[in-house]
């Protein structure tokens, strides 16, 4: 683990309220002075995640939004840089999935986790891409999923969003080195998180917790200015569910 900085840094995270968002938050927060920006769309989930991080070494922003909205996405990016005049990490959590045999899955299926897996993470990402590029630095994690390289029979919509993430996340990264951005691929296995729903008592131990990958996250985040961790990939120890 690298020095910490002498300047606070300022965080932003989305899909905060719950699952690896909510982990990320309070595991900086325990780490090291910083101000987090908390997005997520339900208030009273922001509201029990800043009382835990400032109960550390957190000043914490929270925002509810949709992030599906690209109007939304570039606000949220505005007001992170009027409150904080930076940004220093972006942390692209927020995600969605619908699943199911690829024969009864349906627009409404489609629509919902593409507008939120592929639109909002785009107009995102660009918003806070401009501002990284002004500042000349900055860093960029993005939590995708093993699903973006590894077929499951009942995801065939969720695995393409994440297949494209991972794509706009390669293009990205070819013009943030030009810009001294870093740009981190973060691919968790299963992990113990309200999209599974309710889980067994037995799968629940074969899981990964939302902490374990908050701590990689951090790891990420620390290293020293001149090295990018490209891309991570974590499963649980049985491998894929």
């Amino acid at each position: 683990m690298t020095k910490l900085m002498s300047e606070t840094p300022v965080i932003l995270i989305t899909g905060a309220g719950k699952g690896i968002g909510r982990a990320t938050a309070l595991e900086f927060s325990k780490w090291m002075e910083c101000d987090l920006f908390l997005v997520a769309r339900t208030e009273s989930d922001l509201e029990a995640v800043k009382k835990e991080c400032e109960k550390w070494k957190a000043t914490v922003h929270t925002h509810v939004a949709d992030l599906t909205d690209e109007n939304t996405s570039h606000d949220v990016i505005a007001e992170c840089v009027s409150k904080f005049k930076r940004i220093d990490l972006l942390v692209n959590n927020a995600g969605v999935g619908r699943f199911g045999n690829f024969l009864e899955l349906t627009g409404a299926d489609l629509d919902f986790t593409i507008n939120t897996n592929i639109r909002g993470l785009f107009h995102l990402t660009q918003s806070a891409y401009k501002v990284m590029k002004t500042q000349k630095y900055g860093h960029m994690i993005f939590v995708t999923s093993v699903a973006a390289e590894t077929p499951f029979e009942q995801s065939a919509i969720y695995c393409m969003s994440k297949f494209a993430q991972k794509g706009l996340i390669e293009v990205l990264r070819i013009n943030a080195r030009k810009d001294g951005i870093r740009i981190t691929n973060i691919m968790p296995g299963a992990v113990e998180t309200p999209m599974w729903g309710a889980v067994t008592p037995e799968m629940q131990e074969k899981m990964m917790k939302p902490q374990d990958i908050g701590s990689a996250i951090i790891h990420a985040y620390l290293q020293p200015k001149r090295t990018s961790v490209e891309e991570i990939v974590l499963r649980p120890v049985g491998g894929d569910l």
